[in-house]
């Protein structure tokens, strides 16, 4: 997940993803230096699974999203934007 000043939308989309994971998959959050709370938000969770990686600098979408993939330690990868919220069985479709 890329993200930029989400704190409006990140715990609604975040929670309607862990809730959908195993114990050993992982959402990689990539932060692109954002001024608001998205990423207090995000470690609020204090959720193992959730792996969170912050830009010193913006970057853009492109490049934040590239490095979550890099990021990403699974062999099946979703991307999401920050203000998605997952259907409940988005990850068994």
């Amino acid at each position: 997940m890329a993200t930029y000043n989400g704190a409006r939308y990140i715990r609604e989309q975040v929670a309607s993803i862990l809730s959908q994971l195993g114990d050993k998959d992982e959402i990689v959050i990539v932060d692109d230096a954002s001024c608001d709370e998205t990423v207090s938000i995000v470690q609020s969770f204090c959720d193992a699974r959730i792996r969170l990686f912050r830009q010193t600098s913006n970057c853009g979408v492109v490049e934040n999203f590239e490095r979550a993939i890099r990021e990403a330690t699974a062999e099946i990868i979703f991307l999401s934007d920050q203000d998605d919220v997952w259907h409940p069985n988005k990850s068994q479709q």
